[in-house]
Protein backbone atom coordinates (compact mmCIF):
# COMPACT_ATOMS: atom_id res chain seq x y z
CA UNK A 1 0.00 0.00 0.00
CA UNK A 2 1.04 3.90 -0.78
CA UNK A 3 0.94 5.89 1.62
CA UNK A 4 0.71 9.68 0.72
CA UNK A 5 3.46 12.15 1.88
CA UNK A 6 2.36 14.55 5.32
CA UNK A 7 1.13 18.19 3.58
CA UNK A 8 0.87 20.39 6.93
CA UNK A 9 -1.23 22.89 5.03
CA UNK A 10 -4.01 20.81 4.72
CA UNK A 11 -3.85 20.07 8.13
CA UNK A 12 -3.75 23.73 9.07
CA UNK A 13 -6.95 24.10 6.80
CA UNK A 14 -8.86 21.37 8.69
CA UNK A 15 -8.10 22.91 11.85
CA UNK A 16 -9.02 26.63 10.88
CA UNK A 17 -12.47 24.91 9.58
CA UNK A 18 -12.99 22.91 12.50
CA UNK A 19 -12.32 26.21 14.89
CA UNK A 20 -14.96 28.35 13.02
CA UNK A 21 -17.53 25.78 12.70
CA UNK A 22 -16.74 25.93 16.86
CA UNK A 23 -17.86 29.67 16.71
CA UNK A 24 -13.85 30.56 16.53
CA UNK A 25 -11.94 33.10 15.37
CA UNK A 26 -8.77 34.10 14.93
CA UNK A 27 -10.29 37.58 14.26
CA UNK A 28 -12.81 38.03 17.12
CA UNK A 29 -12.59 40.45 19.86
CA UNK A 30 -10.65 39.64 23.66
CA UNK A 31 -12.94 38.29 26.14
CA UNK A 32 -11.69 39.96 29.53
CA UNK A 33 -13.43 40.29 33.41
CA UNK A 34 -14.00 43.08 34.56
CA UNK A 35 -13.01 44.37 37.86
CA UNK A 36 -14.58 47.16 40.00
CA UNK A 37 -12.30 48.24 42.79
CA UNK A 38 -13.83 49.43 46.40
CA UNK A 39 -15.80 52.96 45.67
CA UNK A 40 -15.24 52.74 41.70
CA UNK A 41 -18.89 52.99 41.83
CA UNK A 42 -21.55 55.91 42.51
CA UNK A 43 -22.13 56.36 45.78
CA UNK A 44 -24.93 58.67 47.32
CA UNK A 45 -27.46 59.50 50.07
CA UNK A 46 -31.18 58.39 49.42
CA UNK A 47 -33.63 61.22 47.85
CA UNK A 48 -36.00 62.42 50.73
CA UNK A 49 -38.73 62.21 47.95
CA UNK A 50 -37.61 58.52 47.47
CA UNK A 51 -36.99 57.38 51.00
CA UNK A 52 -38.08 58.30 54.49
CA UNK A 53 -34.84 58.62 57.09
CA UNK A 54 -31.37 58.19 56.42
CA UNK A 55 -30.39 55.89 53.83
CA UNK A 56 -27.14 55.57 51.68
CA UNK A 57 -26.74 53.73 48.54
CA UNK A 58 -23.55 52.53 47.27
CA UNK A 59 -23.35 50.84 44.08
CA UNK A 60 -21.61 47.65 43.14
CA UNK A 61 -21.79 46.92 39.51
CA UNK A 62 -24.23 48.30 36.61
CA UNK A 63 -25.89 46.06 34.10
CA UNK A 64 -24.62 44.88 30.63
CA UNK A 65 -25.08 43.89 27.13
CA UNK A 66 -25.91 40.31 28.71
CA UNK A 67 -26.60 40.61 32.46
CA UNK A 68 -29.94 43.00 32.82
CA UNK A 69 -28.98 43.24 36.44
CA UNK A 70 -27.11 45.82 38.77
CA UNK A 71 -25.97 45.51 42.58
CA UNK A 72 -25.77 48.04 45.17
CA UNK A 73 -25.40 47.76 48.94
CA UNK A 74 -28.49 49.61 50.64
CA UNK A 75 -27.96 51.03 54.54
CA UNK A 76 -31.07 51.77 56.08
CA UNK A 77 -30.37 53.99 59.49
CA UNK A 78 -32.65 52.74 62.47
CA UNK A 79 -36.42 53.62 60.77
CA UNK A 80 -35.74 54.18 57.11
CA UNK A 81 -37.21 52.56 54.65
CA UNK A 82 -37.99 53.24 50.94
CA UNK A 83 -40.96 55.01 49.48
CA UNK A 84 -43.60 52.28 47.62
CA UNK A 85 -42.05 50.88 44.52
CA UNK A 86 -41.83 48.09 42.01
CA UNK A 87 -39.33 46.38 39.92
CA UNK A 88 -40.01 45.54 35.92
CA UNK A 89 -37.90 42.59 36.00
CA UNK A 90 -37.75 41.48 40.32
CA UNK A 91 -34.80 42.16 42.90
CA UNK A 92 -33.41 40.08 45.04
CA UNK A 93 -32.45 41.47 49.09
CA UNK A 94 -29.93 39.77 50.91
CA UNK A 95 -29.14 41.33 54.24
CA UNK A 96 -25.60 41.62 54.92
CA UNK A 97 -25.89 43.45 58.83
CA UNK A 98 -29.06 44.12 60.68
CA UNK A 99 -32.99 43.03 60.57
CA UNK A 100 -34.46 44.12 57.30
CA UNK A 101 -38.49 44.81 56.54
CA UNK A 102 -40.33 44.45 53.46
CA UNK A 103 -44.10 45.05 53.20
CA UNK A 104 -46.95 44.59 50.51
CA UNK A 105 -49.70 46.12 49.83
CA UNK A 106 -51.68 43.42 51.57
CA UNK A 107 -49.94 44.08 54.56
CA UNK A 108 -47.66 41.44 54.88
CA UNK A 109 -44.42 42.47 56.57
CA UNK A 110 -41.37 40.16 56.02
CA UNK A 111 -38.66 40.44 59.07
CA UNK A 112 -35.20 38.53 57.66
CA UNK A 113 -32.08 38.66 59.34
CA UNK A 114 -28.23 38.36 57.71
CA UNK A 115 -27.55 36.07 55.19
CA UNK A 116 -30.83 35.80 54.70
CA UNK A 117 -32.47 36.03 50.66
CA UNK A 118 -36.10 37.25 49.88
CA UNK A 119 -36.94 37.97 46.17
CA UNK A 120 -39.55 40.42 45.20
CA UNK A 121 -41.22 39.43 41.90
CA UNK A 122 -41.86 41.70 38.98
CA UNK A 123 -44.48 44.43 38.90
CA UNK A 124 -44.84 43.95 42.66
CA UNK A 125 -45.61 47.48 44.65
CA UNK A 126 -43.65 46.85 47.83
CA UNK A 127 -41.34 48.92 50.01
CA UNK A 128 -38.04 47.60 52.63
CA UNK A 129 -36.24 49.13 55.52
CA UNK A 130 -34.92 48.97 58.84
CA UNK A 131 -36.49 48.01 61.77
CA UNK A 132 -37.35 51.23 63.58
CA UNK A 133 -34.23 50.57 66.49
CA UNK A 134 -31.46 49.29 64.53
CA UNK A 135 -29.65 50.47 61.05
CA UNK A 136 -29.74 47.42 58.18
CA UNK A 137 -27.43 47.07 55.32
CA UNK A 138 -28.90 45.10 52.37
CA UNK A 139 -26.93 43.29 48.86
CA UNK A 140 -29.62 44.27 46.31
CA UNK A 141 -29.73 42.64 42.88
CA UNK A 142 -32.24 44.24 40.68
CA UNK A 143 -33.24 43.51 36.84
CA UNK A 144 -33.77 45.81 34.19
CA UNK A 145 -36.71 45.53 31.67
CA UNK A 146 -36.54 47.76 28.48
CA UNK A 147 -33.58 49.92 30.25
CA UNK A 148 -36.30 50.49 33.34
CA UNK A 149 -35.76 48.77 36.53
CA UNK A 150 -37.48 50.60 39.30
CA UNK A 151 -40.92 52.72 39.31
CA UNK A 152 -41.41 54.97 42.34
CA UNK A 153 -44.78 55.64 43.97
CA UNK A 154 -45.94 57.59 47.32
CA UNK A 155 -44.35 56.85 50.34
CA UNK A 156 -45.15 55.18 53.22
CA UNK A 157 -46.59 55.68 56.08
CA UNK A 158 -45.89 55.63 59.43
CA UNK A 159 -49.62 53.38 59.87
CA UNK A 160 -48.09 50.86 57.08
CA UNK A 161 -44.34 50.60 57.81
CA UNK A 162 -45.52 50.25 61.81
CA UNK A 163 -48.32 47.37 60.96
CA UNK A 164 -47.99 45.29 63.18
CA UNK A 165 -45.12 46.28 65.44
CA UNK A 166 -44.72 49.38 68.03
CA UNK A 167 -42.39 52.07 67.23
CA UNK A 168 -39.77 52.33 69.65
CA UNK A 169 -41.13 53.29 73.21
CA UNK A 170 -37.87 53.94 74.71
CA UNK A 171 -38.29 57.95 75.64
CA UNK A 172 -36.08 60.04 74.10
CA UNK A 173 -33.58 61.24 75.94
CA UNK A 174 -33.50 64.84 77.87
CA UNK A 175 -30.37 67.14 76.75
CA UNK A 176 -30.64 68.45 80.38
CA UNK A 177 -28.24 65.60 80.96
CA UNK A 178 -25.35 68.37 79.10
CA UNK A 179 -24.56 71.34 80.06
CA UNK A 180 -25.54 74.49 77.28
CA UNK A 181 -21.85 73.97 76.24
CA UNK A 182 -21.29 70.49 75.78
CA UNK A 183 -24.22 70.41 73.45
CA UNK A 184 -22.89 73.08 71.50
CA UNK A 185 -20.00 71.18 71.16
CA UNK A 186 -21.49 68.16 69.96
CA UNK A 187 -22.59 69.36 66.07
CA UNK A 188 -19.27 71.67 66.23
CA UNK A 189 -17.07 68.18 66.85
CA UNK A 190 -19.62 65.88 64.67
CA UNK A 191 -19.01 68.89 61.31
CA UNK A 192 -15.65 69.58 61.76
CA UNK A 193 -15.22 65.62 61.31
CA UNK A 194 -17.04 65.68 58.42
CA UNK A 195 -16.11 68.33 56.45
CA UNK A 196 -19.24 69.74 56.12
CA UNK A 197 -18.44 73.25 56.63
CA UNK A 198 -21.90 74.79 55.56
CA UNK A 199 -22.91 72.78 58.63
CA UNK A 200 -19.81 73.64 60.72
CA UNK A 201 -20.46 77.41 60.03
CA UNK A 202 -23.73 77.39 61.66
CA UNK A 203 -22.35 75.10 64.61
CA UNK A 204 -20.03 77.52 65.40
CA UNK A 205 -22.40 80.89 64.92
CA UNK A 206 -24.72 78.53 67.81
CA UNK A 207 -21.85 77.77 70.07
CA UNK A 208 -20.85 80.81 70.50
CA UNK A 209 -24.35 82.17 71.09
CA UNK A 210 -24.57 79.21 73.58
CA UNK A 211 -21.52 80.57 75.48
CA UNK A 212 -18.54 78.86 74.28
CA UNK A 213 -15.44 80.84 73.60
CA UNK A 214 -13.49 81.28 70.62
CA UNK A 215 -10.43 79.39 72.26
CA UNK A 216 -12.79 76.60 72.97
CA UNK A 217 -14.14 76.53 70.04
CA UNK A 218 -10.73 76.13 68.34
CA UNK A 219 -8.93 73.83 70.72
CA UNK A 220 -11.99 71.27 69.60
CA UNK A 221 -10.66 71.74 65.92
CA UNK A 222 -6.80 71.08 66.90
CA UNK A 223 -7.99 68.36 68.74
CA UNK A 224 -9.82 66.32 66.30
CA UNK A 225 -6.80 66.92 64.04
CA UNK A 226 -5.78 63.63 65.61
CA UNK A 227 -8.93 61.56 64.73
CA UNK A 228 -10.09 63.49 60.76
CA UNK A 229 -6.88 64.90 59.95
CA UNK A 230 -5.27 68.01 59.25
CA UNK A 231 -7.00 69.10 56.71
CA UNK A 232 -10.36 69.15 57.77
CA UNK A 233 -8.93 70.54 60.75
CA UNK A 234 -7.49 73.41 59.04
CA UNK A 235 -10.64 74.24 57.03
CA UNK A 236 -12.46 74.08 60.45
CA UNK A 237 -10.39 76.43 62.27
CA UNK A 238 -10.77 78.76 58.87
CA UNK A 239 -14.33 78.37 59.30
CA UNK A 240 -14.35 79.66 62.38
CA UNK A 241 -12.34 82.74 61.40
CA UNK A 242 -14.68 83.58 59.32
CA UNK A 243 -17.73 83.61 61.13
CA UNK A 244 -15.74 85.03 64.00
CA UNK A 245 -14.47 88.21 61.71
CA UNK A 246 -18.28 88.21 60.31
CA UNK A 247 -20.12 88.17 63.80
CA UNK A 248 -17.38 91.06 64.66
CA UNK A 249 -18.28 92.85 61.59
CA UNK A 250 -21.83 92.60 62.55
CA UNK A 251 -20.81 94.34 66.46
CA UNK A 252 -20.90 91.08 68.23
CA UNK A 253 -17.63 90.62 70.23
CA UNK A 254 -17.38 86.95 71.04
CA UNK A 255 -14.90 86.24 74.17
CA UNK A 256 -11.69 84.82 73.71
CA UNK A 257 -11.51 82.59 76.26
CA UNK A 258 -8.69 81.75 78.36
CA UNK A 259 -5.16 81.44 77.25
CA UNK A 260 -3.02 78.27 77.06
CA UNK A 261 -1.51 77.53 80.09
CA UNK A 262 1.98 75.91 80.21
CA UNK A 263 2.40 73.00 78.69
CA UNK A 264 4.02 70.06 79.23
CA UNK A 265 8.02 70.37 79.24
CA UNK A 266 9.52 69.94 76.64
CA UNK A 267 10.95 66.02 76.19
CA UNK A 268 8.01 65.16 78.52
CA UNK A 269 5.61 64.38 76.17
CA UNK A 270 5.39 61.09 75.88
CA UNK A 271 6.05 60.43 79.95
CA UNK A 272 3.06 62.83 80.53
CA UNK A 273 1.12 60.89 77.34
CA UNK A 274 1.93 57.53 78.91
CA UNK A 275 0.09 58.45 82.17
CA UNK A 276 -2.76 60.15 80.86
CA UNK A 277 -3.48 56.84 78.07
CA UNK A 278 -3.22 54.65 81.21
CA UNK A 279 -5.93 56.72 83.38
CA UNK A 280 -8.10 57.26 80.29
CA UNK A 281 -8.20 53.62 79.39
CA UNK A 282 -7.88 51.93 82.53
CA UNK A 283 -4.97 50.12 82.07
CA UNK A 284 -1.73 50.27 79.86
CA UNK A 285 -2.01 50.45 76.38
CA UNK A 286 -0.83 47.42 74.41
CA UNK A 287 -1.76 44.85 71.73
CA UNK A 288 -0.70 43.11 68.46
CA UNK A 289 -1.43 46.06 66.53
CA UNK A 290 1.05 48.31 68.49
CA UNK A 291 3.64 45.26 68.52
CA UNK A 292 2.89 45.51 64.62
CA UNK A 293 3.43 49.78 64.23
CA UNK A 294 5.09 50.41 67.68
CA UNK A 295 6.01 54.21 66.73
CA UNK A 296 2.11 54.61 66.06
CA UNK A 297 1.33 54.33 70.25
CA UNK A 298 4.54 56.67 70.61
CA UNK A 299 2.97 59.37 68.24
CA UNK A 300 -0.21 58.44 70.13
CA UNK A 301 1.51 59.01 73.51
CA UNK A 302 3.34 62.35 72.13
CA UNK A 303 1.09 64.19 70.37
CA UNK A 304 -2.51 63.15 71.74
CA UNK A 305 -2.32 62.20 75.14
CA UNK A 306 0.52 64.07 76.18
CA UNK A 307 0.80 67.61 74.33
CA UNK A 308 -3.21 68.13 73.49
CA UNK A 309 -4.58 66.75 76.68
CA UNK A 310 -2.29 68.58 78.21
CA UNK A 311 -3.56 72.07 77.55
CA UNK A 312 -6.13 73.10 79.91
CA UNK A 313 -8.70 74.75 77.79
CA UNK A 314 -10.49 71.85 77.28
CA UNK A 315 -10.91 69.51 80.55
CA UNK A 316 -10.72 65.00 79.82
CA UNK A 317 -14.62 64.86 79.34
CA UNK A 318 -14.90 67.63 77.13
CA UNK A 319 -12.30 66.27 74.63
CA UNK A 320 -14.04 62.60 74.82
CA UNK A 321 -17.13 64.23 74.52
CA UNK A 322 -16.30 65.92 71.36
CA UNK A 323 -14.23 62.84 70.04
CA UNK A 324 -17.34 60.42 70.47
CA UNK A 325 -19.44 63.27 68.38
CA UNK A 326 -16.78 63.73 65.73
CA UNK A 327 -16.17 59.66 65.15
CA UNK A 328 -19.99 59.17 64.81
CA UNK A 329 -20.20 61.46 62.06
CA UNK A 330 -17.29 59.58 60.25
CA UNK A 331 -17.91 56.68 58.52
CA UNK A 332 -15.69 52.96 59.11
CA UNK A 333 -14.47 54.29 62.27
CA UNK A 334 -16.81 51.81 64.50
CA UNK A 335 -13.98 49.66 66.46
CA UNK A 336 -12.43 53.17 67.57
CA UNK A 337 -15.82 55.24 68.56
CA UNK A 338 -16.57 52.37 70.88
CA UNK A 339 -13.09 52.61 72.33
CA UNK A 340 -13.62 56.16 73.31
CA UNK A 341 -17.32 55.39 74.10
CA UNK A 342 -15.14 53.48 77.41
CA UNK A 343 -12.73 56.14 77.71
CA UNK A 344 -15.63 58.82 77.98
CA UNK A 345 -17.44 56.88 80.96
CA UNK A 346 -13.98 56.09 82.42
CA UNK A 347 -13.29 59.79 82.72
CA UNK A 348 -17.17 60.36 84.19
CA UNK A 349 -18.60 60.75 81.51
CA UNK A 350 -22.51 59.07 82.32
CA UNK A 351 -24.44 56.88 79.90
CA UNK A 352 -27.32 59.74 79.96
CA UNK A 353 -24.81 61.85 78.73
CA UNK A 354 -23.71 59.30 75.99
CA UNK A 355 -27.86 58.96 74.72
CA UNK A 356 -27.63 62.59 75.08
CA UNK A 357 -24.85 63.34 72.67
CA UNK A 358 -26.66 61.10 70.62
CA UNK A 359 -30.27 62.79 70.86
CA UNK A 360 -28.19 66.08 69.43
CA UNK A 361 -26.47 64.34 66.57
CA UNK A 362 -30.34 63.62 65.34
CA UNK A 363 -31.89 66.65 65.47
CA UNK A 364 -28.55 68.67 64.67
CA UNK A 365 -26.12 66.59 62.78
CA UNK A 366 -28.16 63.55 60.94
CA UNK A 367 -29.67 60.03 61.90
CA UNK A 368 -26.78 58.05 60.09
CA UNK A 369 -24.16 59.71 63.30
CA UNK A 370 -26.80 59.49 65.76
CA UNK A 371 -27.59 55.66 64.86
CA UNK A 372 -24.34 54.71 64.59
CA UNK A 373 -23.54 56.10 68.05
CA UNK A 374 -26.77 54.69 69.62
CA UNK A 375 -25.55 51.42 68.62
CA UNK A 376 -21.95 51.49 69.79
CA UNK A 377 -23.65 52.64 72.89
CA UNK A 378 -25.91 49.22 73.32
CA UNK A 379 -22.64 46.90 72.56
CA UNK A 380 -20.86 48.53 74.73
CA UNK A 381 -23.32 48.21 77.40
CA UNK A 382 -23.75 43.97 76.52
CA UNK A 383 -20.36 43.85 76.60
CA UNK A 384 -20.02 45.32 79.96
CA UNK A 385 -23.04 43.56 81.16
CA UNK A 386 -21.30 40.21 79.79
CA UNK A 387 -17.84 40.69 81.92
CA UNK A 388 -19.72 41.53 84.82
CA UNK A 389 -21.50 38.04 84.32
CA UNK A 390 -18.27 36.23 83.63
Amino acid sequence: MQIKSFNPKILLIALKSALASLGFSANAAEVVQIHYPLNSQASFVGPAELFTGDVKVDMLFPANDTAHYSGAYVTFQPGARTAWHQHPAGQHMVVTEGTALTGTRDGRIIEFHKGETVWCPKDLDHWHGATPDKSMTHLVITGSLNGENVVWKEKVSDEAYFAGRQPQTTPEVSLDALTSKQQAMVPVAAFTASGDLSGLKKAVSDGLDMGLTVNEIKEIQMHLYAYSGFPRSLNALATTMTVVEERKARGVNDPVGKEIAASVAPGDSQAQGIKVQTELVGKPVTGPLFDFAPYSNVLLQKHLFGDLFARNILDFQERELSTVAALANMENVAPQLKSHIGIALNVGLSLQQLQAISTMLDKFVNQRAAGRLEQAIQQTVKETVKDSAN
